[in-house]
């Protein structure tokens, strides 16, 4: 009997879920829809121009262009990495993934990546966006995981001259930070073939926005087995987000991928190849990335962020910042969420179920001092602890920032935090759910890249540690 209850409860979670997030799909995908209506209309309502007209105002259009990329292109882009089921410029028509962020400075960048894939393969993507040419995941990761080793081309990067002298600021919201990370130390390894010189000096800062830099619980709530946290229940929230990728991939509808893309193209799912007996082997996980477990699920498990970060560093020439979120707090000694009405309806259930986590007893630790309740704290999609600074399997140097003046100058080498209110979509998609606060965390971000953010040839000071 409390077997059977204990099922209905699941059950009836998975439903509610579910439809909650098919909605805010739906709404996401309409509101972009309408925009693009509304734009098209507008454009048939403009006057017309001769052609002589049309040639003086796309003269000015190009001249006002140039002048603007002269004046920009000698400060560091400063570039804005999505996190899972994201888009850049281009995608959902004029919808912005971080709702006009990218307006507040004359030279941002929003790159379109795999909204799904892996955070290796989202890193790989990001490289060949600045750099241009032909994404090349690697001969060694594409054998192992059983896709093409080149992808997309990009006829010309976004910033070609990157490099150790033109340094790039980047911005990475949930999973996108720890892209930047994985980019960061492959430019160290100097793994891309053809580039012999790339160092982790390309990177000037790095910034997290929620950023999932040690994994999260939700992973194991929405189905990853934490036995192995790469494999799926059998009956869970992620198994349909999987069924209706594989759908909408093998489909392969043009005007539709063009409009979003979760990322697979290079796992050629298409119907074009794989028929129906294809579609097949894809449902069934016999071929494809969720068989491999080549997707950003797996990496966003705490055992997976473990296996990432233990190949990573932070670097002593790069500044990092990291803005944490949260909407719990503690009631004499319970867990609980701070705010029924502020919490998204995405985002409320998995709140209320993150605080009350417990890590199977039957399990060994995940990793040496793990404690349930150093992880309650949450944002419904990560847990506040992960979102800091890196912390497992090695703690890297941080400083918890109350006051901006009290970390001034700032030093390269360390993770300055902030924790702040907030869900985890709270500062992206839509500007006036967070108020002035949007405001504030974008004018802090872009003024550390801006004013407070430069190289010299000296060593950092860590925190705690005395000047050599």
């Amino acid at each position: 009997m409390i077997g059977l209850s204990k099922g209905l409860l699941l059950g009836c979670e998975l439903f509610l879920s579910s439809i909650i997030h098919m909605l805010f799909g739906f709404y996401i995908f309409s509101t972009a829809v309408a925009a693009d209506l509304s734009q098209s209309l507008i454009g048939l309502t403009r006057p017309s121009y001769t052609n002589e007209e049309t040639r003086i105002r796309e003269s000015i259009y190009e001249l006002r262009e140039g002048n603007a990329s002269s004046g920009t292109k000698s400060i560091p882009p400063i570039v804005l990495v999505h996190g899972i089921f994201g888009f850049g410029k281009g995608r959902l028509g004029g919808l912005s993934y971080f709702a006009g962020a990218e307006k507040k400075d004359e030279f941002v960048l929003v790159p379109d990546l795999g909204s799904l894939t892996s955070i290796h393969d989202r890193a790989r993507e990001l490289f060949y966006y600045l750099k241009g040419g032909r994404v090349d995941y690697g001969e060694e990761h594409s054998n192992i995981y059983g896709h093409s080793r080149f992808g997309r081309i990009y006829e010309k990067g976004h910033y070609p001259e990157w490099d150790e002298d033109h340094p790039v600021h980047f911005v990475g919201h949930s999973a996108g930070a720890q892209v930047v990370r994985v980019l960061q130390q492959m430019l160290h390894d100097k793994e891309f073939a053809g580039y012999d010189n790339t160092s982790e000096d390309w990177i000037l800062s790095l910034t997290g926005l929620s950023g999932a830099l040690n994994g999260t619980t939700r992973t194991y709530f929405d189905g990853m087995r934490p036995e192995d946290g790469r494999s799926l229940k059998p009956i869970c929230l992620l198994q349909l987000c999987r069924l209706g990728a594989t759908i909408y991939d093998w489909l392969d509808i043009a005007w539709l991928k063009n409009y979003y893309n979760f990322g697979f193209d290079h796992f050629h799912m298409s119907w074009r190849n794989t028929g129906l007996s294809g579609l097949a082997d894809l449902l069934l996980c016999n071929t494809g990335p969720f068989a491999t477990g080549d997707w950003i699920l797996p990496d966003l498990t705490i055992q997976g962020s473990i296996k990432i970060n233990a190949g990573l560093q932070t670097f002593k020439n790069t500044f990092y910042f990291s803005y944490a979120t949260k909407m719990t707090r503690r009631i004499r000694g319970v867990t609980v969420p701070s705010s029924f009405a502020g919490t998204h309806p995405l985002l409320l259930i998995r709140v209320m179920q993150m605080c009350r986590w417990r890590y199977p007893a039957y399990l060994p630790l995940p990793y040496k001092g793990y404690r349930d309740e150093d992880w309650e704290d949450n944002d419904g999609a990560l847990n506040t602890i992960s979102m800091t600074h890196p912390r497992i399997p090695v703690e890297h140097p941080s400083c918890l920032v109350v006051h901006d003046s009290d970390c001034h100058p700032l030093q390269p080498g360390i993770w300055y935090y902030k924790i702040l209110e907030g869900d985890h979509i709270f500062f992206i998609l839509n500007r006036e759910r967070a108020g002035v606060q949007f405001d504030l965390i974008y004018d802090s971000i872009f003024r550390n890249c801006r004013k407070h953010v430069f190289r010299t040839s000296h060593q950092p000071t860590l925190p705690n540690q005395t000047p050599s």
